[in-house]
C-alpha cells in the first residue's frame, strides 16, 4: 500500500468519525487522464475532505510555509501536495501543477485562494483558469456545503465538467475562465 492510499485511509477514518460526509457526483469525474477539481474553499480541512471523497490520488498546491515543518513537509510531499508562495505569481508552482496535469494526474484547487470565513464564495483567482487553459484537462466544480461543526451532514458534490471549447474558441483571458468555473460552483451549491 502506498503512502498516500494509507494516510487517506487514516484521514478518511478520523474525518468521517467527526463529521457525516455525504458525496455525489463522483461519476464526473474522469477515471483517466488530466483533471482539474475546483472547489470553494471553507476550512484548513477542505483539501483532506476532497482528498477522501475523489476516486482518484490529487495533487494539490498547499501554502509554502506549511513545509518550513520537517515532519509536515515530509507528510505533504508524500501525499503529492507542492507548495506554492501566496501573494505573487510562483513559476515554479505554476510548472509543477502544469506537469501534474501532462502526467495525466488530478490537481485539486481552492480557487479563492484563501479560505472564506463567512462561507460565502469569493472571487476567484486567475490561477485556475490559467491553468484550464494551459492544459488538455478536464475541469469538475465541487462544492463543499455545511459546515465542520459536526452536527449537520457535509456534503461534497463535484458538478459536471465544464465545456472549455467555446471558453478556448474565444480566446477567454484566465480570469474569465476563472469566472467561470466560480459560477458552476456557485449553482452547485445554490442546488443543495
Amino acid at each position: 500500500m502506498s503512502f498516500y492510499k494509507f494516510a487517506r485511509s487514516v484521514v478518511k477514518l478520523w474525518l468521517k468519525s467527526k463529521y457525516k460526509v455525504i458525496t455525489v457526483g463522483t461519476k464526473h469525474i474522469p477515471k483517466t487522464g488530466p483533471v482539474i477539481i475546483c472547489s470553494n474553499h471553507i476550512s484548513n480541512f477542505d483539501p483532506p475532505v476532497v482528498g477522501i471523497t475523489c476516486p482518484r490520488e490529487i495533487h494539490f498546491m498547499a501554502k509554502e510555509e506549511l513545509f518550513n515543518n520537517k515532519m509536515l513537509a515530509f507528510i505533504l510531499k508524500h501525499v503529492h501536495a507542492f507548495p506554492i508562495k501566496r501573494g505573487m505569481k510562483d513559476r515554479n508552482a505554476l510548472r509543477k501543477g502544469l506537469e501534474v496535469l501532462k502526467d495525466g494526474n488530478v490537481l485539486g484547487l481552492f480557487p479563492e485562494g484563501t479560505r472564506s470565513k463567512t462561507g460565502e464564495l469569493k472571487k476567484g483567482l486567475a490561477g485556475a483558469g490559467f491553468f484550464a487553459l494551459r492544459s488538455k484537462a478536464t475541469i469538475i466544480p465541487c462544492a463543499i456545503i455545511g459546515d465542520y461543526r459536526g452536527k449537520d451532514p457535509l456534503k461534497v458534490s463535484y458538478g459536471p465538467p465544464i465545456d472549455m471549447e467555446g471558453l478556448r474558441s474565444e480566446k477567454a483571458s484566465a480570469q474569465e475562465v476563472t469566472d467561470v468555473i466560480m459560477e458552476h460552483i456557485k449553482k452547485i451549491k445554490e442546488n443543495y
